[in-house]
């Protein structure tokens, strides 16, 4: 659980799972001396739940020296490296401490911190038990399992957070997109005043090289207002956010900054960590024309996902396998033909999805037969996701969708259409019109291509590092659509449902 300063990030795969799983990111000197500068000026004491080598320590000597520190961290090594290096002193106060399991007994008026950013399958079951109770002590309701640590560090803080005091915490923009997003902003918006939003442009991002998308969440212990401050910086190492935020979140426009009034309720439909938007309420969405589903998961794709010369090796028959593809960059245009298969072949990329559904034992070519034990021997059956399946080697069954979505790509998130009658892996979404009409789906392909449709998807995915953005299948389905469009082409819903963005 640490906050660690003036270091270049790790270049190595290697280091940077350690980093992982330890939740260690760097905060630089401009964002940690910004961060303190807003929670310090009413306190004695700034508190960093989350110490590790001091970089808001650091960061307070030079904004504030005369102020006192106390800092807890779950990691005894790094706290003594840190002193050894001579970054604490006696204005400091330091505990060895579990902030999760064992928080302070007491209240702050300044709680500055970038929590660890261990997210959810890193986390063990007993870990995830005593979150729920945190969870349940303070928002009298469970959080979905898919919130990582730093959510649980969020609500402990404001928990200690004293009447009138401040908090800054730097967190990934997942804090305010993820599927428990609503839940944990609806409690705190009903509880405390959200005060400001930082977000940065991808070319200030406090973290280049990682991939995550940060934002600053500026929250006070005082009466909810309805209006909050968002900031988009536009320069990395920027003296206005220093001065922005020192200076009580003046709403001046400067070069490094562009700052907006927005409205509370928009602000929570639209997401903290999205530009806000004038008109955030839709007519329609994508769930009134398809439905969403993910591609299929193989649990072990070196073993069921062939190329067409492996599996001619095999010789293993081809009513065996679906045409199928499997990483997004696999399909580069808009369209999936027969060409692109054909391309795929040429290079060795896989295209047959081994599928021995509904062929009984007995009755299986000596080759299959073979095949299936040559993956029981390797282990395949013992696999987590497989184990699960009766008998193991059976597939996930998707009928071929008529278009595709690459839903995690750098500025590069789109819908493709399926000409080819393949069957996606994970790295696509599968979508379905609500009809079949030729007519229907070349409406609806009008409508997914449309740049105000590619546009709205920042609406509704998980936005990461460098631009990427991640939308998962029910996501998809709030996907705003333009009611202009869809009038003009004659469209017409086959469900009508309430919109993400309605009544807001």
């Amino acid at each position: 659980m640490k906050t660690v300063t003036h270091q270049k990030l790790p270049t190595q795969w290697g280091e940077r799972e350690k980093l992982r799983d330890k939740g260690q990111f760097w905060t630089p000197d401009w964002v940690a001396e910004a961060m303190v500068a807003y929670v310090s000026q009413d306190a004695d004491v700034v508190f960093d739940p989350g110490v590790g080598r001091g970089a808001f320590y650091t960061a307070l000597k030079k904004v504030a020296p005369k102020k006192k520190f106390f800092g807890t961290d779950i990691d005894p090594e790094i706290i003594a490296k840190a002193k050894s290096e001579g970054v604490f002193d006696s204005n400091a106060e330091l505990e060895v401490r579990d902030f999760i399991l064992n928080p302070p007994k007491k209240f702050f008026r300044a709680i500055v911190a970038n929590p660890p950013y261990i997210r959810h399958h890193r986390l063990s079951q007993e870990q995830k038990d005593h979150f729920r109770k945190i969870s349940l002590l303070n928002l009298s309701e469970k959080l979905d399992g898919r919130a990582g640590l730093h959510i649980y560090f969020l609500i402990q803080a404001l928990s200690l957070l004293d009447k009138e005091g401040r908090l800054a915490f730097i967190m990934p923009a997942d804090t305010c997109e993820g599927v428990f997003s609503k839940k944990l902003w609806g409690w705190i918006s009903r509880k405390f005043c959200i005060d400001g939003v930082i977000t940065f442009d991808h070319k200030a991002t406090p973290f280049p090289g990682v991939d995550t998308n940060a934002v600053i969440f500026l929250i006070k212990n005082g009466k909810p207002q309805n209006k909050l401050k968002w900031v988009r910086c536009l320069a990395p190492r920027s003296k206005e956010l220093f001065d922005f935020l020192r200076g009580g979140l003046s709403d001046t426009d400067s070069k490094d900054l562009k700052i907006y009034h927005r409205k509370l309720s928009e602000a929570l439909a639209v997401g903290l960590s999205r530009t806000p938007l004038k008109n955030h309420t839709f007519e329609f969405t994508l769930a009134d024309f398809a439905r969403v589903m993910r591609g299929i998961a193989t649990g072990a794709n070196e073993f069921f996902f062939l190329t067409r010369d492996r599996a001619r090796e095999l010789q293993i028959p081809e009513k065996f396998f679906l045409p199928a593809i499997g990483r997004t960059r696999d399909a580069e245009a808009s369209l999936i033909s027969q060409e692109t298969i054909k391309k795929l072949e040429e290079k060795g990329r896989p295209t047959r999805l081994f599928f021995p559904n509904g062929v009984g034992w007995e009755v299986m070519p000596q080759s299959v037969r073979n095949y299936i034990l040559e993956g029981e021997k390797k282990g395949f059956a013992k696999r987590a996701l497989i184990s699960t399946r009766q008998p193991w080697y059976k597939m996930e069954v998707r009928e071929a969708p008529v278009f595709l979505f690459a839903y995690l790509g750098r500025r590069n998130a789109r819908f493709i259409k399926n000409e080819a009658g393949v069957v996606p892996l994970t790295g696509f979404l599968c979508i379905y019109p609500r009809s079949n009409e030729r007519e229907y789906v070349e409406k609806l392909w009008a409508i997914l291509q449309h740049p105000d449709t590619i546009s709205n998807l920042r609406l509704v995915g998980k936005s990461y590092g460098s631009g990427a953005i991640k939308v998962e299948p029910r996501s998809l389905e709030r996907l705003p659509i333009d009611s202009k469009m869809v009038s003009e082409l004659g469209l017409q819903p086959k469900r009508l449902e309430q919109s993400l963005f309605a009544n807001t």
